[in-house]
């Protein structure tokens, strides 16, 4: 068995972010390595290049954005895609009102590693 190194809270946090996922990104995203569909796969977001997923096609827009999807930009995104990365493709999404429910979001997202 491998150490868990979420918190209890931590855990029901993203526990509960999953569930922000499958109501609020599942349409167009995946949580599986190349599994690609209307947007890229989530997998490993946190630490990724915006627009660098290989085999995905991005819009002009987020291949020139120039940041790394930390926790501060996940959430910002999040809440208004269109005032962090103007002309990205999240369309009809407009954002997640909630800071509640954009930090249990980000919560889940960032037990999405690459290596799983």
């Amino acid at each position: 068995m491998g150490l868990c190194t979420l918190s209890v809270s931590e855990d029901a946090e993203a526990t509960s972010g999953q569930l922000m996922f499958n109501n609020a990104c599942r349409t167009c995203h995946s949580i599986r390595e190349g599994d690609n569909r209307l947007g890229p796969h989530m997998r490993g977001i946190v630490g990724r290049k915006a627009g660098s997923l290989p085999n995905y096609s991005y819009s002009s827009a987020m291949r020139a954005a120039n940041f790394v999807w930390d926790e501060e930009n996940l959430e910002r995104f999040i809440a208004n895609p269109d005032g962090i990365v103007p002309g990205n493709s999240m369309k009809p999404y407009g954002g997640l009102a909630s800071a509640e429910s954009r930090a249990k979001l980000v919560a889940f997202l960032k037990t999405l590693t690459a290596d799983q």
